[in-house]
C-alpha cells in the first residue's frame, strides 16, 4: 500500500461482546474491510482485571487520563530529541521510531500482550500499577533531561568554536589563518597589527597605510588572507604610534583587529576543538541507542495506559460482567470520514444502553462531551505523529 495513504494514527476502540467477543470482532472486521478497505485492524486483547466499585472506576478514569497525557508527552519528547540528535530527515526518524509504520499494529499487539501479562494479570483494578508506570516513565523523562543537557552542552560548545573559525574576517578567529612569520615578535619597540581592509578600499590602503601615523615600517604590509568582502593585511609600526594609527585607519574604513599572536593559546584552542569533536562522536552512538530503547519503553507504557483506559471505560459504559472486545484500527487517510460513519452505524444502538447503565449523577470523564470527542463506542486515539514538523 502507498505509504502516504497510511495514517500515523491508530484508533483503539471497544464494543460489547455479542454472543461471543469473536463475533464482535468479525462484524467490525467485515464492515471495515468489505468496501474499500477503510482500515487495517487487529484484535487488542486486554487481560481480565478484577473490577472494584463504580466510584473506584470513576477515580481511575480520571487518574488514567492524567497519566495518559504525561506519558504521551514523554514519548514525544524522546522522539523529538532523537530527531534533533540524528539531524536527519524527519521522515527517516519517524519511520525508525515506529518500526516502519506498517508493522506498528503487530508490534503494539505483541509487545503489549507480553508486557500486560507480566504486569497486570495478577492485578485487580484497585492496585493497577499506576505508580509502576509513572515511576518508569518519570525516570525516562529525568534521564532524558540529564543526557540531553550534557550532549547539548557539548554540541553548543563545539558549535561556538566552529562559529569562531568561520564567518567574516571582522569576527572570526584568525588563529588558523596567520603564521609566525607574519609578525614581528619579541621586539621592544615594534609591533605588528592585523587590519581588515574592504576590497573596495584596497587601493586606498596600499597608498595610505605608510602615512596613517608616524613610524610605520615602509612596505611592511602583505595580504595574508581574503574572504568575499575583505582582505586581512598585516602592518608593522612602532608601539607608541598604535593609537594614532588605529584612529586614522578607522576614518578610511580600515578595521584594526584586536589580536595578540600567542602560540600556546592557539594550540590550546585547536586541542579543545579536537577534544569536543571526539567527545561528541563518542557520545553519539550510546545516546542514540539509549533513545531507541527508552522510546520503546515509553511507547509500551503509553499503550499500557491506553489499554487500561479502554478497560475502565468499557466497564463503565457496558457494565458487568466484563464482556467487550477491544480492537486497534489503523485508518486509511482518504476514507476516515467513511470509517467514522461505518462505526457509527455499527454501534449507534449502544447509546441508549450506555445511558441506562450509568447513573446520570455520576460524572464519567469518558462521557463528558465538553472534554473530548464522544462516540457511542469507547474510543481513544493513539497519535503516532511524534515529531513537530517545524
Amino acid at each position: 500500500q502507498d505509504k502516504h495513504t497510511k495514517m500515523t494514527e491508530f484508533w483503539l476502540i471497544s464494543a460489547p461482546g455479542e454472543k461471543t467477543c469473536q463475533q464482535t470482532w468479525e462484524k467490525l472486521h467485515a464492515a471495515t474491510t468489505k468496501n474499500n478497505n477503510l482500515s487495517t485492524n487487529s484484535k487488542f486483547n486486554i487481560p481480565d482485571l478484577k473490577v472494584g466499585t463504580l466510584d473506584v472506576l470513576v477515580g481511575l478514569s480520571d487518574e488514567l487520563a492524567k497519566l495518559d497525557a504525561f506519558v504521551e508527552s514523554v514519548v514525544k519528547k524522546v522522539a523529538q530529541y532523537m530527531a534533533d540528535v540524528l539531524e536527519d530527515s524527519k521522515d527517516k526518524v519517524q519511520e525508525n521510531l515506529l518500526a516502519n509504520g506498517g508493522k506498528v499494529l503487530t508490534i503494539i499487539s505483541l509487545k503489549l500482550r507480553n508486557h500486560l501479562k507480566n504486569i497486570l494479570v495478577l492485578s485487580s483494578l484497585d492496585t493497577v500499577p499506576f505508580i509502576f508506570i509513572f515511576k518508569g516513565v518519570n525516570q525516562i523523562d529525568n534521564d532524558l533531561k540529564a543526557r540531553a543537557s550534557a550532549y547539548n552542552n557539548l554540541k553548543g560548545n563545539l558549535q561556538n568554536l566552529e562559529r569562531k573559525n568561520a564567518g567574516s574576517l571582522l569576527t572570526r578567529s584568525l588563529a588558523d589563518i596567520v603564521k609566525k612569520e607574519d609578525f614581528v615578535l619579541d621586539s621592544e619597540y615594534l609591533v605588528t597589527l592585523l587590519v581588515i581592509v574592504p576590497k573596495l578600499n584596497y587601493n586606498d590602503w596600499v597608498k595610505q597605510y605608510e602615512t596613517l601615523a608616524e613610524m610605520v615600517v615602509p612596505r611592511s604590509s602583505n595580504v595574508l588572507f581574503e574572504d568575499q568582502d575583505s582582505y586581512l593585511c598585516n602592518v608593522t609600526l612602532f608601539r607608541k604610534a598604535v593609537d594614532d594609527f588605529k584612529h586614522k585607519a578607522r576614518e578610511y574604513k580600515f578595521m584594526v583587529r584586536d589580536f595578540q599572536y600567542n602560540e600556546e593559546e592557539m594550540k590550546a584552542d585547536k586541542e579543545e576543538m579536537n577534544r569536543l569533536s571526539t567527545d561528541k562522536k563518542k557520545q553519539f552512538g550510546p545516546l542514540v541507542r539509549w533513545l531507541k530503547v527508552n522510546f520503546s519503553e515509553a511507547f509500551i507504557a503509553w499503550i499500557h495506559v491506553k489499554a487500561l483506559r479502554v478497560f475502565v471505560e468499557s466497564v463503565l459504559r457496558y457494565g458487568l460482567p466484563v464482556n467487550f472486545q477491544a480492537m486497534l484500527l489503523q485508518p486509511n487517510k482518504k476514507t476516515m470520514k467513511k470509517l467514522r460513519e461505518v462505526l457509527y452505524d455499527l454501534y449507534k444502538h449502544l447509546d441508549s444502553s450506555a445511558a441506562a447503565i450509568i447513573d446520570a449523577t455520576v460524572d464519567i470523564p469518558g462521557l463528558n462531551l465538553s472534554q473530548q470527542e464522544y462516540y457511542p463506542y469507547v474510543y481513544y486515539k493513539i497519535d503516532c505523529n511524534l515529531l513537530e514538523f517545524k
